[in-house]
């Protein structure tokens, strides 16, 4: 399945409904078949420098030891190929990456190949729980690529993308910023459009085909991604400016 969607937490518990989040709900499954050894043993002894503490605020200083003009955050980072890559690419941004699925986070730490990431923090659980503690205008850029789709009609309300969930990464995210969305879903891509041309904060500059259709400069695919070509589905590459 896609990544996206098992670290938005839906609509987690605790909060007002009409805000988007409800603390303590998350659509998917936490763990899928059991870690082997090496996958358990990075769990175990590699995971802890990388997690955000709980309480504390969300600040470069605080997050990276650092100021850092740039702090970016992907939702749902699946198998972390992407996030890795970003890391690896930026060495002066911060990143954050949200995901609870304990099989998805293992094959992150895989990467990393022991080496000191300094601008690279973990969150393993429901991405509304960093982002309601973030201050504002704290991030250059949000990636939500492949978040599952729930197709049926009953099961769109679990979908990260709603008017609420953009009003809350509106407030983080600074002005000219921009929300990247990969989706392999038709429905899903028409949604997320919908809703944001609705809203007053984030805008499609889109004008052609190719500003959806080809992938980002320096793209790295994920394994959903792969999957998607595989069986036939075409994704598209979707960016929002945060107005």
């Amino acid at each position: 399945m896609s990544q996206g969607e098992r670290a938005d937490g839906g609509e987690p518990q605790g909060l007002d409904q009409s805000a988007g989040f409800r603390s303590g709900i998350l659509h998917g499954r936490r763990q899928g078949r059991r870690l082997r050894e090496i996958p358990s043993a990075l769990m175990r002894d590699r995971l802890p420098a990388f997690l955000i503490a709980p309480g504390l605020p969300l600040d470069a200083d605080t997050l990276f030891g650092r100021p850092s003009a740039d702090m970016r955050l992907e939702i749902g980072f699946g198998g972390g190929e992407h996030l890795v890559a970003e890391a690896e690419r930026h060495p002066a941004v911060g990143f954050i990456g949200c995901e609870p699925f304990c099989n998805g986070v293992a094959g992150l730490l895989q990467q990393l190949e022991g080496r000191n990431w300094p601008n690279l923090r973990l969150h393993m659980g429901d991405a509304g729980e960093i982002v309601d503690r973030l201050p504002d205008a704290s991030l250059s850029g949000v990636d939500l690529l492949y978040p599952d789709p729930w197709p049926k009609r009953r099961q769109r309300k679990r979908r990260f993308v709603s008017d609420a969930n953009l009003a809350r990464l509106a407030r983080v995210m600074k002005s000219g910023s921009v929300l990247r969305f990969a989706t392999d879903i038709d429905d899903y891509a028409g949604w997320t459009l919908a809703r944001i041309l609705a809203s007053s904060t984030f805008a499609w500059h889109a004008r052609a085909a190719v500003d959806w259709c080809e992938p980002w400069l320096g793209w790295t695919s994920t394994r959903y991604e792969q999957k998607a070509m595989r069986e036939g589905r075409r994704p598209v590459y979707l960016t929002f400016e945060r107005v």
